[in-house]
C-alpha cells in the first residue's frame, strides 16, 4: 500500500511537471515603436552599425536603464506591465541593379513565453525565474555567415516559408514563401544567477542542452522563462522580382545567408507581475487572454505606440545601399565591421510626425486621431483630394478658407473639415499615434494614415498656440531614486577598509568573503571592517573591535570592548 502511494505521488508530480513544461503564452507586438540605426545593448549612446525593428515601450532610446523602461507612457505588445523592448535587424531585398528597397513587416513581433524546465536542471527544485531589474542578453551573431550545424546559439535561428511544405531551415530559404517570410530567434534561458549582462551581452547566459530544449549546465545553473522571437516579413511583395540562382534578400548589416540573424531583449517587466504569470498561466493554448495575471491594453493604443526617429538618414523605400557602412559580405568567413562610408553617426533631434505652422498659419498640431473605416466620417465639414500636391499648408489653407477651425490629413491625398469632431475619434493622450504616411505633395511631412488623421485647429490667438507636446525619453533620463541607489551602491562596492583592517561583505547568501577591497555580488547590502588594537588604558578590556558598517542607507561606526 506504501508503494502504491509513494507511485501515485510520483506520477502526480510528474504530470505536474510536464504540464508546466508544455504552457506558454504569445505576447503580440502589434507593430515596431521605431526603425532605425539604435541598438542600447550594443552600441550604447551613439548609432549602432545598422538599422534595427523595435518593439515594445516608447521609453526605447540610445542609452537605457530599468527605470528608462518605466518611463513608457505606452507599448506596442499586448501586456500593460510589460514595457520590455524587442528588437532585430531589418529585412531589404536587393535589386538586381544594386539598389536596396525595405521589405514591410505583417505587424510586428510575437514573442512567445514558453515554461520550459527540465529535471537535471542544477536547481530544477527552485523552479523558472522571471527576469530581474536591469536584466538584458543578445541572442545571435550579426558577423556570422555560414553554419555550424553543432552550435546551439546557430540552431536557435530558423526561417518558415509560410505556404510550401518545406521544413524550416537555419539560413535564407532559395525560394519564394507564397505566404511570407517568418524570421525565428530562440533565447538562451540558463542564467549564470550574478550578471545583469555581460561585456558579450552572451556570457552571462548559456543555452540549454538541446538549444530550445533540455538541461542547463552547472555554469550556468538558474532557469528563465524562455523567450523565442516571431517576425512575419511580406516578401509576397517581391515575387515576380527574383532573379539569378540564389534569393534576393539580406538583412540591414549586409548578411545575404540569413544566418547572422539575431534578437536583443531589454527587461522592462514589472518582475512580480512576470513571476507571477510563469508560476500561475499553466495554459497550453498559448492564448494570452487565458492569463488572467495580465491586464491587456488595446489594440488601439498598441498601435498608437510610437517613438520619433532621432537618426536623420533614409532607411525606407528605394536606397542605393544600405544604410550604415554595410555591404554586402557573402561569407563564409565572418563578416568585418565597415566604417568610412559618410553615413551619419549623430544622434540628431527628434523627428516629430507634424509640421509646425504655429507662426506661418496660425494653427497647432492636435495628434494622430481616428478616422474608422466604414463609419461616418470624422470630419463632415468639407474634403479635398490631391493625389500629386497634398501638403499641410495646402489643407489648412482649404479648411481655413471655408471657415472651419479643424484641418485634418489622411492617406497622404485627403484634406478634411469640421468645426468639431465625432465623438469618440480624439488622438489617445500622451501618445504619438501611427499617423505615418508622407503627404502626397511633400514627402517630408505626414499626411495621416490608413483611417488616420493628422489633425490641427485654428489657435483662438498667437499668444496661446502650441503643438501638442507628446512625453520623450531618450533612453538617457533616470529617476532621481535611481541615480541615489546607484551613487550608494558604486560608494558601497568600491570602499577601501584601511590596511590593518579586514573587510566582511554581507549577502543574501550568508557568504562574507574577506579581503582589503571586494567589489560585492548582486546580493550585497552591507561591509564592514573589523579593526581590533590594543586599550592598555581600558580596566575591563584589553582590547577593543571598531566596526565600521556601511550600508545604502548609512554609515555608523560602533566601538565593543572585548575581554
Amino acid at each position: 500500500m506504501q508503494t502504491n502511494t509513494f507511485l501515485q505521488s510520483a506520477l502526480c508530480l510528474l504530470t505536474i511537471n510536464i504540464n508546466s513544461a508544455l504552457a506558454f503564452w504569445r505576447l503580440p507586438c502589434q507593430n515596431p515603436i521605431v526603425v532605425q540605426r539604435s541598438d542600447p545593448v550594443v552600441s550604447p549612446g551613439s548609432v549602432s552599425g545598422h538599422v534595427h525593428t523595435i518593439m515594445g515601450g516608447n521609453g526605447f532610446g540610445f542609452s537605457m536603464n530599468y527605470a528608462s523602461t518605466q518611463a513608457s507612457t505606452c507599448t506596442s505588445c499586448t501586456v500593460t506591465k510589460d514595457l520590455s523592448n524587442y528588437w532585430t535587424p531589418t529585412l531589404y531585398y536587393r535589386a538586381q541593379n544594386g539598389s536596396f528597397i525595405s521589405v514591410g513587416q505583417n505587424g510586428g513581433v510575437t514573442v512567445y513565453y514558453l515554461q520550459r524546465s527540465d529535471p537535471l536542471d542544477p536547481e530544477y527544485s527552485k523552479g523558472l525565474l522571471a527576469f530581474p531589474e536591469g536584466f538584458r542578453m543578445l541572442a545571435g551573431n550579426p558577423f556570422l555567415r555560414s553554419y555550424n550545424a553543432s552550435s546551439l546559439e546557430q540552431q536557435a535561428v530558423t526561417y518558415v516559408c509560410l505556404g510550401t511544405d518545406k521544413p524550416q531551415t537555419n539560413g535564407f530559404p532559395n525560394y519564394p514563401c507564397p505566404y511570407g517570410l517568418r524570421t525565428q530567434v530562440f533565447f538562451p534561458s540558463c542564467w549564470d544567477g550574478k550578471n545583469l549582462d555581460s561585456p558579450d551581452h552572451k556570457s552571462h547566459m548559456a543555452y540549454p542542452s538541446l538549444s530550445d530544449s533540455g538541461n542547463c549546465p552547472p555554469s550556468h545553473p538558474k532557469r528563465f522563462v524562455s523567450i523565442f522571437f516571431e517576425i512575419l516579413w511580406n516578401t509576397p511583395d517581391f515575387a515576380d522580382k527574383w532573379y539569378g540562382n540564389s534569393q534576393p534578400f539580406v538583412w540591414s548589416m549586409g548578411d545575404p545567408t540569413g544566418y547572422g540573424f539575431h534578437g536583443d531583449f531589454v527587461n522592462g517587466w514589472d518582475v512580480p507581475t512576470l513571476q507571477r504569470a510563469v508560476n500561475e498561466c499553466t495554459d497550453e493554448s498559448g492564448v494570452i487572454e487565458k492569463c488572467p495575471v495580465f491586464q491587456l491594453t488595446t489594440n488601439e493604443v498598441a498601435n498608437s505606440c510610437r517613438v520619433p526617429p532621432s537618426v536623420h538618414e533614409k532607411i525606407s523605400g528605394v536606397l542605393p545601399k544600405l544604410p550604415g557602412c554595410n555591404e554586402v559580405q557573402n561569407g563564409p568567413g565572418n563578416a568585418s565591421p565597415q566604417s568610412g562610408c559618410g553615413a551619419t553617426t549623430t544622434i540628431g533631434t527628434p523627428m516629430w510626425p507634424y509640421t509646425d505652422v504655429t507662426k506661418s498659419k496660425s494653427f497647432a498640431y492636435m495628434g494622430c486621431g481616428f478616422d474608422t473605416p466604414g463609419q461616418p466620417r470624422t470630419l463632415q465639414g468639407d474634403s479635398l483630394q490631391d493625389n500629386t500636391g497634398m501638403t499641410v499648408e495646402k489643407c489648412i489653407d482649404f479648411c481655413n478658407s471655408k471657415g472651419f477651425s479643424i484641418a485634418g490629413l489622411e492617406y497622404s491625398t485627403q484634406c478634411f473639415c469640421d468645426n468639431k469632431m465625432l465623438a469618440g475619434r480624439d488622438p489617445v493622450p500622451g501618445i504619438i499615434g501611427g499617423c505615418t504616411m508622407p503627404c502626397s505633395g511633400n514627402d517630408q511631412q505626414i499626411c495621416g494614415d490608413s483611417g488616420l488623421l493628422s489633425l490641427y485647429k485654428k489657435c483662438p490667438n498667437s499668444n496661446s498656440c502650441a503643438n501638442v507636446q507628446y512625453p520623450f525619453n531618450a533612453g538617457t533620463k533616470k529617476r532621481k531614486s535611481e541615480e541615489r541607489r546607484e551613487r550608494r551602491q558604486k560608494r558601497d562596492s568600491e570602499y577601501v577598509c584601511p590596511s590593518n583592517t579586514s573587510l566582511q561583505a554581507s549577502n543574501a547568501s550568508g557568504s562574507s568573503p574577506t579581503g582589503a577591497f571586494i567589489k560585492p555580488p548582486i546580493e550585497s547590502t552591507s561591509k564592514s571592517c573589523n579593526t581590533e588594537i590594543t586599550a592598555p588604558s581600558l580596566s575591563h578590556a584589553s582590547r577593543v573591535k571598531i566596526t565600521t558598517v556601511i550600508t545604502t542607507t548609512t554609515t555608523f561606526t560602533t566601538v565593543t570592548a572585548t575581554a
